[in-house]
């Protein structure tokens, strides 16, 4: 029977750890026993997961800053490293967002590309470069990726989008491989159709009715934090020791369906999550 604290006395480090399924991953490290450092822009998320995370009896601390920039990273490494006594166990690299430039690709500049790759990837390299050596040097560890299922399919007006979260996926694919002998896996989660802090249903919605929403799901409804974190706690514990290098779309059954769900009719919405 798999442990109710898979992660106990392990040490876990989150970018956008703070609210959305950054946040939802932390709480449930915190719950499945790990030590958790959470790093959002956001002061108040940060508080709050670290607040949570505590009043509850686990263990937490808080590193704000932009994970774009280079210093925060090595402030966010320093700080893991000095709370897990030199040792760092898991590394969730999931801060991601969709930054749009004109439009369709032979609209947009090199401005727009930089903000997609920044992001969206540079601070994945950057954050998995930073902690490799500590995980290295202690027993190993689990690093995953957030990628999106958009990295997996094509859509217009978001061509810089998709390749940048494509890359997350080509980079855990390779580093899983450098790195296996040194006892660190790495894999991937690639979320979709999550309503969170950052993205309210309203957003989700964008105007439609829920029920022409509803019929691209073949699991009719949208995805809560939770639904992403308790994949991301199987990746990261000893539940998914003999995995590597793997990517798992956490999407409802989109990527299964490809649009035939949608064009079948589709049989509702129902269990809708509250927004968090």
């Amino acid at each position: 029977m798999p442990s109710a604290t898979p992660l106990a006395d392990k040490v876990a480090a989150v970018t956008g750890g703070g609210g959305g399924i950054g946040g939802g991953i932390s709480r449930l490290f915190a719950e499945a026993g790990a030590g958790v450092v959470v790093n959002d822009i956001d002061p108040a998320l940060a508080a709050a997961a670290v607040g949570d995370i505590t009043s509850a009896g686990g263990r937490a601390i808080s590193v704000v800053g932009d994970i774009t920039d280079a210093a925060v990273v090595a402030e966010f490494h320093r700080a893991a490293a000095e709370f897990g006594g030199g040792r760092v166990d898991v590394l969730i690299n999931n801060v991601g967002d969709y930054r749009p430039g004109a439009g369709r690709f032979i609209k947009t500049d090199e401005a727009d590309w930089d903000a997609q790759i920044d992001i969206t990837f540079r601070h994945v390299l950057r954050c998995t470069r930073a902690f490799l050596p500590t995980m290295a040097d202690g027993s190993g560890g689990a690093i995953v990726n957030v990628s999106t299922v958009e990295a997996l399919r094509a859509m217009p007006g978001i061509a810089v989008y998709s390749a940048a979260n494509a890359a997350i996926i080509a980079f855990t694919r390779s580093v899983a491989l450098e790195m296996a002998d040194q006892n660190i896996r790495v894999n991937c989660i690639a979320p979709d159709m999550a309503v969170t802090l950052q993205v309210p249903l309203e957003q989700m919605l964008r105007g439609r009715p829920l029920e022409q929403v509803a019929r691209n799901i073949p699991l009719c409804r949208f995805g809560h934090p939770d639904d992403f974190a308790e994949v991301a706690l199987f990746l990261a514990s000893d539940q998914s020791r003999f995995m590597t290098g793997q990517t798992i779309p956490v999407d409802g059954g989109t990527m299964t369906a490809q649009g035939w769900y949608r064009r079948a009719g589709g049989r509702g919405f129902t269990n809708l999550p509250d927004s968090p």
